[in-house]
């Protein structure tokens, strides 16, 4: 397979696809190219919609990344009475309801699937997926067969409604996490409707200094992407992930921020923070520290994610 002639393709073809998916092409430095942020309100879900849109605007965010899954914002079951307050919320504080993190991976799964039928009657354009776990009595080429089988499903599930599903290369042992595999899932699928939501944060835990050439595979795919970073820290005598604040981690932004503008890509960015914030890092609804202290955290890392984009300009 030709992996690099057919990366180039979709390059182009992205560039002509931007308004339909949500991807910005970049300007220069006179029009600007601020990034289009949005808030995982995992970290928020210790508020109702209307003081979590309030407060996502008040800090200065694009939008809302809205958890419409198992334990989220929004349960799927309750999608059909719930979204639509929330998406009112979210307009109400002035901004447009746009991206969801949901469960899905099948189109078997029929309250994700009513939930996504509802999300893009009420506007939404982008959702996240959930993940595929390997079987473990099954070769390579058996799970992802499985998998491709499931995306194509969901891609033309996709398609009908207008939505865009993207497959988050999450660090562990899921499928996608060689960032290869899932280049090799999205190779042929239209990306208006089925694409990668690209994690630097876990391409550098799971990939080390291989990440460049799993983004170039899949530059063509990626419409938003999750902010974060981590450090590795000596625990019981074992080395192991540890989330930290935005910019103080391993992650090189820089040369990230770098390679996505010689893409010509600005994806949606949905920003995590998944350090110790008194329980709102795991989205719990009671926090041990003040809520000001959680906001104060969220305006940090917005602010430093500006800052490490504009330098990546010059």
């Amino acid at each position: 397979m030709d992996m690099d002639r057919r990366a180039f393709g979709k390059l182009a073809l992205a560039g002509s696809l931007g308004l339909a998916t949500g991807v910005v092409p970049l300007r220069g430095k006179s029009g600007g190219d601020r990034l289009s942020v949005h808030l995982f309100s995992k970290h928020l879900q210790f508020l109702d919609y209307r003081d979590m849109a309030e407060a996502t605007a008040e800090m200065g965010f694009d939008g809302v990344d809205l958890t419409v899954r198992p334990g989220g914002h929004v349960l799927p079951e309750r999608a059909s009475d719930d979204l639509p307050r929330a998406a009112e919320a979210i307009r109400a504080a002035g901004m447009e309801p746009n991206m969801l993190v949901s469960r899905i991976v099948s189109v078997d799964d029929s309250a994700g699937i009513q939930s996504l039928r509802t999300a893009a009657e009420l506007g939404f354009k982008h959702y996240r997926m959930g993940y595929y776990r390997p079987d473990a009595d099954k070769s390579l080429r058996e799970n992802l067969d499985y998998c491709a089988d499931e995306l194509s499903d969901l891609a033309a599930f996709n398609e009908a409604v207008g939505l865009h599903g993207a497959y988050q290369n999450h660090a562990g042992q899921v499928i996608g996490s060689y960032v290869t595999d899932l280049a090799y899932l999205l190779d042929g699928h239209d990306p208006r409707w089925l694409g990668c939501q690209y994690d630097i944060r876990h391409a550098t835990v799971d990939g080390g200094s291989s990440w460049p050439l799993g983004l170039r595979y899949l530059a063509g795919h990626i419409r938003t992407m999750p902010i974060k970073d981590f450090d590795w820290a000596k625990k019981d005598g074992r080395w192991v992930v540890q989330n930290v604040p935005l910019g103080e981690g391993k992650v090189d932004f820089d040369r990230y921020f770098k390679a996505l503008r010689s893409y010509n890509l600005r994806p949606l960015v949905s920003l995590h923070l998944e350090y110790d914030l008194g329980g709102a890092e795991h989205g719990k609804r009671e926090l041990t520290i003040p809520q000001k202290a959680v906001f104060a955290a969220m305006r940090r890392d917005l602010k430093r994610l500006h800052e490490l984009w504009d330098a990546s300009a010059g």
